[in-house]
C-alpha cells in the first residue's frame, strides 16, 4: 500500500531554515506529481507546493514562493522540500501527498518561534 514517511521537522527560530523530506513507497513514485501540504493548529489544510513527475514544473502558493524550494529525486523515491526564511506563521504540520489523494502518512511538526 501506498506509504509517505515525513521527516526533518523541527523547532527553529524565526530566519531559520529547515530542510523536509518524504519517503515515498508502495507505488511507482516517478509517476506521480506530489505535493506539499500544511495544516497549522485551528485552520485548514493549506497547499504549499507541487511537483510534476519528472520534476520539470513546479508551483508554490504566494505565501511560501521565494523562501521554498520543493525537489525529488525519482531514484531514491524521495521528495523534499528546503524551507528558508522560516516565519511564526509557517508553523503546522507538513504532509507530503500524491497529487489529487489525502496524505498517506503522519506529517512532520515544524514551529517556527520569535
Amino acid at each position: 500500500q501506498v506509504q509517505l514517511v515525513e521527516s526533518g521537522g523541527g523547532l527553529v527560530q524565526t530566519g531559520g531554515s529547515l530542510r523536509l523530506s518524504c519517503a515515498a513507497s508502495g507505488f511507482v513514485f516517478s509517476n506521480y506529481t506530489m505535493n506539499w501540504i500544511r495544516q497549522a493548529p485551528g485552520k485548514s489544510v493549506e497547499w504549499v507546493s507541487a511537483i510534476s513527475a519528472a520534476g520539470t514544473s513546479i508551483s508554490y502558493s504566494d505565501s511560501v514562493k521565494g523562501r521554498f524550494t520543493i525537489s525529488r529525486d525519482n531514484a531514491k523515491n524521495t521528495l523534499s522540500l528546503e524551507m528558508n526564511s522560516l516565519k511564526p506563521e509557517d508553523t503546522a504540520v507538513y504532509f507530503c501527498a500524491k497529487s489529487g489523494e489525502p496524505p498517506a502518512g503522519q506529517g512532520t511538526q515544524v514551529t517556527v518561534y520569535s
